[in-house]
């Protein structure tokens, strides 16, 4: 049977431009909706803009793309607040919003937040508790379990389903993405790590469940270059994107395929080789592609423009791959 991949842009503030952080966000989403694309990600970076006001911001000025977080981390909110938000993102998008979530790493969590990172998953499955009554409608949460004690009213929505995403990398989060959501956002996973580690695992464990089929949206970074700058688009990679390969979290997920550094993640070159490294996603079990732009380039107007001549290439080939 054949099965579409869903493309979608991975979007987000530029960093120190403060005035112009919201008319930018709002000018991308826009741009992303008018090319096409099915979806836009929005990343929460430690010290920028809050993702999910990012995602109301910009859901209020669009009609049809979804608007996702990826990711939301857990521990920086409180389960009712966070169910409350994200209802009321939900209510501004009009059912557009999917929420993803994770426990982040432990070098956010306790040396950032100054939090415990201990046993991470049970954390999760506890938050789920929460959001799950959140979820169900205008009514009551009422939750006993190991992290909370909560009886509290919610009457923010009547849009019945509220996507949940987590980002799961190991066994026993992926288990838990597949019985209690509805997929995994990934990043830094390459194509023999989702084939071989990451969509058995998580389709197993929905199918156990009776849940549909889990979306695997994973992150990867592009770039449309002539050939003999694929070796500046991957130098390029590792410095700007590279904070996430000294995570222990990743390095992990990193055993599981091929890639050693987010460089090789990236796909990047000619048409024909961003295309046919999209498809080996696709045919590893992906079931929607949250795209990083990469722009290469000497100073800002010739990273503009790199970036933009990726992101037309992109909608050539949008909503679906």
């Amino acid at each position: 049977m054949l099965r579409w991949v869903r493309i979608g842009l991975m979007v987000g503030p530029e960093r120190r431009r403060h005035a112009q952080k919201v008319q930018r966000l709002i000018d991308d989403v826009i741009g992303a909706e008018a090319a096409g694309f099915s979806s836009v990600w929005i990343p929460q970076v430690p010290d920028d803009f809050d993702a999910m006001t990012a995602a109301a911001v910009t859901g209020a000025r669009t009609s049809r793309i979804e608007i996702g977080t990826a990711v939301v981390v857990l521990q920086s909110r409180h389960p009712v607040a966070l169910a409350q938000q994200a209802l009321s993102t939900q209510a501004v998008c009009e059912g557009r919003f999917t929420l993803g979530v994770g426990p982040s790493h432990g070098w956010v969590i306790k040396e950032m937040l100054g939090l415990d990172y201990d046993r991470p998953a049970v954390l999760v499955r506890s938050y789920l508790d929460v959001l799950d009554a959140a979820g169900h409608g205008p009514g009551p949460v009422d939750v006993d379990n190991e992290h909370f004690s909560i009886h509290n009213p919610l009457d923010i929505t009547d849009i019945a389903h509220n996507p949940i995403l987590i980002a799961a990398l190991g066994p026993v989060m992926l288990r838990l993405a597949g019985e209690r959501a509805d997929g995994t956002l990934l990043w830094m996973a390459d194509e023999r790590t989702i084939g071989d580690h990451i969509a058995p695992r998580i389709t197993t464990a929905a199918e156990s469940a009776g849940r549909p089929a889990p979306r695997i949206v994973a992150g990867v970074p592009v770039c449309l270059c002539r050939d003999d700058e694929v070796d500046t688009a991957r130098q390029r990679a590792n410095r700007v994107l590279a904070e996430a390969d000294i995570s222990p979290n990743y390095q992990r997920l990193m055993d599981h395929g091929d890639a050693r550094n987010v460089a090789d993640i990236l796909a990047a070159g000619s048409e024909a080789a961003v295309m046919a490294r999209l498809r080996s996603f696709k045919d590893a079990g992906v079931t929607d592609l949250s795209v990083r732009v990469l722009p290469i380039g000497e100073g800002r107007n010739q990273l503009l423009e790199s970036s933009r001549r990726t992101r037309e290439f992109l909608s050539t080939i949008t909503p679906a791959l």
